[in-house]
């Protein structure tokens, strides 16, 4: 782990992360950062930890608009996919009641089988 000495709205903060992250840490350092100062700056809000729980919950519904709208595309996406044909319906309906009737005849050959006294 890596331990990196960051500075948000003002305070110093070590903060530890895995190799190679650091980056990704950055730009997040840097989000919470323009977050709280934007809430402190806007003058309504004083106390430092109600700015970050504030700045929090802005970031978390921004985040959870994003992974809506990333749903949404995959959902679009999803849904233009070509439709199956309906050969390759009828065949993979074909091959399932083969299965299945081949497997139901196994089992009739068995319980014949087992009791030679039916025929």
């Amino acid at each position: 782990m890596k331990q990196l000495e960051v500075e948000i709205m003002g305070q110093r903060y070590l903060l530890s992360c895995p190799e190679g992250g650091e980056s990704v840490l950055m730009n997040a350092v840097h989000r919470v950062d323009a977050a709280m100062c934007k809430i402190r700056d806007a003058g309504k809000v004083k106390a430092r930890d109600r700015i970050a729980v504030l700045a929090s919950l802005n970031l978390a519904f921004e985040l959870s608009e994003a992974v809506e709208a990333q749903r949404a595309t995959a959902a679009l996406a999803a849904a233009s996919q070509p439709s199956p044909t309906p050969a390759s319906l009828a065949s993979q309906t074909t091959d399932t009641t083969d299965a299945a009737w081949g497997q139901l005849l196994q089992r009739l050959d068995q319980a014949l089988m087992d009791d030679s006294r039916l025929i």
